[in-house]
């Protein structure tokens, strides 16, 4: 169990968890509370700005990066 902590410790310093703990997680709340209406509400503009972001890039390696590296014979 010791040897769990460090990384623990580790991961909640991060900013990735400290974003995902309270903006995604508040998120979720504000939807199955009081709707979706509400969240874009709340949120606004920045909400959408994030989602567009997070599907571009993951998109962009799933569709363009990974089959050229396979074509090129990278991976």
């Amino acid at each position: 169990m010791k040897a769990i902590s460090p990384y623990i410790t580790i991961l909640q310093n991060n900013i990735f968890f400290r974003l995902y703990k309270h903006y995604i997680i508040d998120s979720i709340l504000i939807i199955k509370t009081h709707g979706v209406r509400e969240l874009f509400k709340r949120r606004g503009k920045k909400f959408v700005l994030v989602i567009f972001t997070y599907y571009l890039i993951r998109d962009s390696i799933i569709y363009i990066l990974i089959p050229y590296c396979v074509a090129r014979g990278l991976l």
